[in-house]
């Protein structure tokens, strides 16, 4: 019988731990992680047994060069009621991979739950956590707590809205001002005791001391007569000129718009746009590379009729005119069964990074958190 020779031994070697590399690569159940045309998708967050549903996270940028991704992580089933904590995933190379288990961020406080984190890098230093402690349908308040350690530890948290009533803060929705000036973009859908509305009413929260006083701003925003959505989920982005932009979800086909020309005190009366979506939040931020605004949203201006009412695709777009007009829109997903939402923008080097929800048929609308991540370039294109 023959023998192998010392360079097939060699080579028989490389091919055998070649295989249970793959193997064992195959077995670890890391996330499944998609590449395509410039974009890596990571499906890091799917449901599973007794954690039915994560979603509404945010990053934080630590000062070791590691990134944090704060989300809900539910365990009492996948409604916006049920129970949910905080816990987070780090990640070394900027996104491209995440640490396998979970840790504990913040135990479930609330009457219901904990959920849609907004995370700060303040001025002086600390991180500030903010989110929802969902006590009951006439109490929904948003908390913020913060962190010297990197993230380690937080403090006592301290209540941001002291008014009673249904408020909601979406995921990376928090904003820190050229002034320093902290402003919490909200919808309110209820006073203590009232019965819970769809019907928002958008307005800002705002402090001048990093937090340790809140104050309402002083105008209330009501969405259209017609609609009965009124004005849902706000975003808030700082303008070049120091003027704030207010985008809010509505039922009428299109995100509606407002502006601040005081920090947000005070808003003009809110007005549809041609940024055509569903009953969906939209999400931007300004890119650091180029000074350009970044939206994220679903794009319904040439949809098909039986798409109408879902939040898919979901598209990125620029604007090198402060908001006014978007350009280069590109297609992320498109699955016709998909959900994509409540996505949470951070930039890494030259990557624009995005925490979304990313369900479907096979995980649910909201139950599976996905990573995808692009260079800057790649918008540009």
């Amino acid at each position: 019988m023959l023998q192998p020779t010392p360079r097939i031994r060699v080579r028989l070697k490389r091919t055998l731990i070649a295989l249970l590399c793959l193997v064992l690569c195959y077995c670890s159940k890391g996330p499944e992680t998609i590449r395509e045309q410039g974009i890596t998708k990571i499906r890091l967050l799917p449901p599973k047994d007794g954690n039915p549903r994560n979603s509404e996270g945010d990053f934080i940028q630590l000062k070791d060069g590691r990134l944090f991704f704060i989300y809900s992580h539910f365990t009492g089933g996948g409604g916006d009621h049920d129970r949910a904590y905080l816990a987070g995933r780090y990640s070394s190379d900027g996104g491209e991979t995440w640490t396998h288990e979970d840790v504990p961020v913040l135990s479930n406080e609330g009457g219901m739950n904990v959920m849609s984190v907004s995370l700060l890098r303040l001025r002086k230093g600390e991180i500030a956590l903010f989110y929802a402690r969902k006590n009951a349908l006439d109490d929904n308040r948003i908390y913020m707590r913060t962190s010297t350690d990197e993230a380690k530890t937080w403090s006592e948290p301290r209540l941001c809205i002291a008014p009673g009533g249904y408020y909601v803060l979406n995921n990376d929705r928090a904003v820190q001002l050229t002034n320093d000036r902290l402003v919490l973009p909200v919808a309110r859908h209820n006073v203590p005791g009232g019965e819970w509305t769809s019907r928002g009413v958008a307005m800002c929260f705002l402090s001048d001391d990093q937090g340790t006083t809140w104050r309402a701003s002083q105008t209330e925003l009501q969405g259209p007569a017609e609609g009965k959505s009124g004005l849902q989920e706000p975003l808030v982005v700082e303008l070049k000129d120091n003027r704030l932009m207010m985008l809010c979800r509505t039922d009428q086909g299109s995100q509606y718009r407002s502006f601040s020309s005081d920090a947000g005190e005070t808003w003009s009366p809110a007005e549809p746009t041609d940024i055509r979506s569903p009953l969906s939040p939209a999400s931007v931020e300004r890119i650091p590379k180029t000074g350009d605004l970044l939206m994220l949203w679903n794009d319904h201006s040439h949809i098909d009729e039986s798409l109408r009412a879902k939040r898919t695709p979901f598209n990125a777009a620029i604007s090198r005119d402060e908001g006014q007009t978007w350009i280069n829109v590109k297609t992320l997903e498109n699955d016709p069964d998909g959900w994509y939402c409540y996505t949470a923008i951070d930039f890494w080097q030259d990557r624009v990074l995005l925490g979304h929800c990313a369900g479907g048929k096979d995980a649910g609308r909201l139950n599976r958190t996905q990573i995808t991540y692009f260079e800057t370039d790649w918008l540009y294109r």
